[in-house]
């Protein structure tokens, strides 16, 4: 499960940029209840989305090689962003943000790997990473649609130590993700394919976060009535629980998840 104890190669922060803050804010607000902060004046804009006085969310406008006009971007942890942006290269990635600081927080880079889904790359300082994760409003899972499954776990281990593993799913067997060495409880994400999912393929492969809600669908409807999509209505999954895939008003895309109770 994702958790705020944030090892070598888990997800440890998340933001979405777009071309307008404003009404992401506004957008955001609405859906989940978050609170918009704007950091320094220098960092161009950006800002962090509190829920109850804590980060779970970065945001601010989008614009970068390679990067679609609005999308959410999840970081993994990593000790040393250099060397990690230099194994992705050697990996076949691409790197479209060299690491730079982000003065007393942190340091950072965006990558992508060789299907082209961007990521984030997060050396902590003083930031570690989001405050709080899998309760109502916050990340809770992380999941990877691209063509390949194992081109893009062998990228994923050689850049961040990621393994993978599969595990019996309704219809299949679904592929889990986690940190090096960590047991099945420490599986944050999974992998799936764009060839299951033919009405993404056209879109491209990319990381979709999962944000934990109380009622997925009050959620999905409350998103189309703020000018959101819903690309995948609310859809019960066995031993997972209800989940629906989202965008904001700019396409920004996103799923959200009511998780059945742990059994026993």
């Amino acid at each position: 499960m994702l958790t705020t104890r944030f090892v070598t190669g888990a997800p440890c922060w998340i933001d979405v940029g777009g071309p307008d803050t404003d009404a992401a804010t506004g957008f955001y607000g609405a859906l989940f209840g978050w609170r918009y902060r704007p950091a320094a004046p220098d960092t161009g804009g950006y800002g962090f989305f509190e829920l109850d006085g804590r980060t779970v969310a970065g945001g601010g406008r989008r614009a970068g090689p390679g990067q679609e006009p609005a999308a959410w971007t999840v970081y993994f942890r990593s000790e040393d962003a250099e060397a990690t942006a230099e194994a992705a290269e050697r990996a076949h990635g691409t790197v479209l943000v060299r690491p730079a600081d982000v003065p007393g927080h942190g340091r950072l880079a965006v990558l992508a790997d060789p299907a082209g889904v961007a990521f984030g790359i997060w050396q902590p300082g003083r930031t570690e990473g989001v405050d709080t994760t899998g309760e109502p409003g916050a990340l809770s899972w992380v999941e990877l649609r691209t063509p390949d499954i194992a081109a893009a776990a062998a990228f994923y281990r050689r850049v961040l130590g990621l393994e993978t593993a599969g595990v019996p799913f309704p219809g299949g067997t679904y592929t889990c993700v986690g940190p090096e060495g960590g047991e099945d409880d420490a599986m944050f994400g999974g992998m799936v394919p764009l060839a299951d999912v033919p009405a993404e393929a056209a879109d491209g492969p990319y990381w979709l976060p999962y944000f934990d809600v109380a009622d997925t669908d009050a959620v999905a409807a409350r998103a189309r009535d703020l000018g959101g999509r819903v690309r995948l209505p609310p859809t019960a999954v066995a031993g997972v629980g209800r989940m629906a895939h989202l965008a904001d008003p700019y396409g920004a895309r996103f799923a959200v998840l009511t998780a059945e109770p742990p059994q026993g």
